[in-house]
């Protein structure tokens, strides 16, 4: 494993696949006894897609099941699809399989998006009405959550903020439904400043396909129109394996 600092990012580059789910899996663990630790509970909010699942899987396992403090942990989702929470592509859906159905987490700590509503923007409104009251906000405050996972597409993409979209440029908003022209559908995300008030982000990128997008959002220069994982600001931890950092100047 290289470990690579910068003035705004860590970036830590793994061999292999199974390396980067073990110590991604193990950094949450740690996040989440540090959160309970400090204030009591652990706020995360998951990312969807195919990469996070193993690690999901892991912390579903014997060996962390039984050393994290399900209890207390409060999990949100920084994006979904428009769908009911049964379907095939829901982020929900994957995180319950993988993970939540197989560990003692209470009914109540689970805060997901009701993307079954039919209409996207109701279903973000609802959403955001959830957060305020969660996280007890007042006026003009915004959730902190302990940890947000967000994965990248091969777009540069991260949650639902996605190249030339609206939802990018919002600043007022927790959540938001953007329609999204490449895949014919609204999705509901976390907005930018959500994610920047965030303790701490930690990007999760793997496959050699994701490397052209990876040295742009870290190397390139900035264009979050063109590349919205840009505008993630503040502490940011980026796990990624070998093929997708083939670019990146300082991986070696």
């Amino acid at each position: 494993m290289a470990e690579l600092s910068g003035t705004s990012n860590e970036v830590r580059v793994f061999d292999g696949v199974s390396e980067l789910m073990r110590a991604t899996a193990e950094e949450i663990a740690l996040a989440a006894h540090q959160a309970v630790s400090d204030h009591g509970r652990f706020t995360w909010a998951l990312a969807g897609g195919s990469t996070p699942r193993t690690v999901y899987e892991l912390l579903a396992s014997d060996f962390y099941r039984a050393r994290m403090p399900w209890s207390a942990i409060h999990f949100f989702w920084g994006d979904e699809r428009h769908v009911p929470p049964d379907q095939p592509d829901s982020n929900f859906r994957m995180a319950r399989e993988a993970m939540l159905d197989r560990v003692p987490v209470p009914a109540e700590n689970v805060h997901r998006i009701p993307a079954e509503r039919p209409d996207a923007q109701r279903a973000a409104a609802e959403y955001e009405a959830m957060l305020r009251s969660a996280f007890a906000l007042s006026s003009g405050e915004w959730p902190r959550f302990a940890l947000i996972l967000l994965g990248l597409g091969k777009d540069g993409h991260t949650a639902s903020l996605f190249p030339g979209g609206d939802a990018v440029r919002e600043r007022e908003r927790l959540v938001v439904a953007p329609w999204v022209e490449a895949q014919k559908t609204f999705r509901i995300t976390l907005t930018p400043p959500v994610l920047n008030h965030a303790r701490r982000t930690l990007f999760l990128v793997s496959g050699e396909e994701k490397a052209e997008a990876l040295h742009a959002v870290l190397e390139g220069p900035r264009e979050p129109e063109h590349y919205p994982a840009q505008i993630v600001e503040g502490n940011r931890l980026w796990m990624v394996d070998r093929a997708a950092a083939r670019l990146l100047k300082t991986a070696g």
